[in-house]
């Protein structure tokens, strides 16, 4: 039986999009192949609403997290790593892997940073070479402010690297307006492709610092070699996944049909009835109210539920929820409902969620259901 995947990804993949790998595949030298390639590059240009050089590689979003820095970095270099979850110590990580510095702006798990206090740090520390954020960190179910913090960047020599990984195609991002100089993404979230292929843009400001980076950037991830061949040839440089190129397009097109706009009110509105729903039934949220995201809602277990509850909502329900990750691990659950999901799936996952937390022995408050049905007749 197929397992309903209320995750913050791999989400839903929609049947046409599923069909699309089903398509013959064909050689990636091909022009039949570059005309297809070139198509969902631009696809992807107008979801991520930018005129910056745009990129798709096999790998998953963390090969882009790790691109975006291996390009600019030279040892020795300052970064200031913006810290709300899991993710954002990732950038941290990766900047040190490369012998760079890592300035952490560090913050509670499940709070947003504040503009403010990267307004304080870049007056302060006048050489630090980019600043990372994660627009949507999964792991706590909080958002940041991209927009708000693009506006202080843009004013200093620091490039702004934002990871939408979880939010483009669910939240709104528009790379160019928040004056984003390397923007990155994963198929299988918000776009709801298959996992497996990620996305990079890259601004003139950032080409400036990268093609004075003789530093070695290692061989798979080095965006000049991708620019050249997509300029010369619209193919990348090494051997795609052909056959998801093929689904990413169809996703894309399914994003661009529905429009961003619509989509994001969506998500809105996914994020709202979840999170009504789960408080009607007496469980505690656990991202602080004005920092919570729109395609993850993660909630706190109440007294004598562990993870239990997602076994039983697995094995019983055949719906799949997400843990709590490091020292969150067996203290929350989290919810995604990015993609295409829709109202039948938070429904069924809250009338669900009922269910095993009476197998549990908790008390219900009231239900999650009726209240996300008055969230989604508004």
């Amino acid at each position: 039986m197929n397992k309903l995947l209320m995750l913050p990804g791999p989400t839903i993949v929609p049947p046409d999009v599923l069909l699309a790998m089903a398509k013959p595949v064909i050689g990636h030298r091909s022009k039949e192949f570059s005309e297809i390639f070139e198509d969902t590059v631009e696809k992807l240009k107008k979801v991520f609403i930018t005129e910056n050089d745009t990129f798709i590689i096999t790998g998953s979003g963390t090969a882009v997290m790790d691109m975006a820095l291996a390009n600019i970095l030279k040892p020795k270099d300052k970064v200031l790593t913006i810290i709300t979850g899991n993710f954002g110590e990732r950038f941290a990580n990766i900047v040190n892997s490369y012998k760079g510095e890592a300035i952490k702006l560090e913050y509670e798990w499940g709070d947003m940073a504040n503009p403010e206090d990267v307004k304080e740090i870049l007056e302060k520390e006048k050489d630090i070479k980019a600043v990372t954020v994660v627009h949507n960190e999964t792991s706590t179910g909080a958002r940041n402010p991209i927009k708000e913090i693009g506006e202080i960047v843009k004013d200093y020599d620091a490039l702004y690297i934002v990871d939408t990984i979880s939010s483009l195609g669910g939240d709104y991002v528009n790379v160019d307006k928040f004056n984003i100089d390397i923007c990155v993404t994963g198929s299988q979230k918000c776009l709801a492709a298959p996992p497996g292929l990620a996305g990079i843009t890259v601004s003139e400001k950032a080409w400036e610092v990268i093609n004075k980076n003789d530093d070695k950037v290692g061989f798979y991830l080095d965006l000049k070699a991708y620019k050249k061949y997509f300029d010369e040839k619209k193919q990348n440089p090494y051997t795609p996944a052909v056959n998801l190129i093929y689904a990413l397009n169809k996703a894309l097109d399914l994003v661009l049909e529905e429009g961003i706009e619509n989509r994001v009110k969506r998500h809105e509105k996914l994020a709202k009835a979840t999170r009504a729903g789960l408080e009607e039934m007496g469980i505690e949220l656990f991202a602080k109210e004005e920092a919570r995201s729109v395609t993850v809602t993660s909630a706190k277990y109440p007294e004598g539920v562990n993870d239990k509850l997602r076994e039983i909502m697995n094995k019983k329900y055949n719906i799949v929820l997400a843990g709590g990750q490091k020292h969150l691990s067996g203290k929350i659950f989290r919810i995604g409902h990015m993609g295409i999901c829709g109202e039948k799936e938070i429904l069924a996952t809250l009338s669900c969620l009922e269910l095993a937390l009476k197998e549990l022995n908790f008390e219900v408050q009231g239900s999650g259901v009726e209240k996300a049905k008055e969230i989604f007749k508004e």
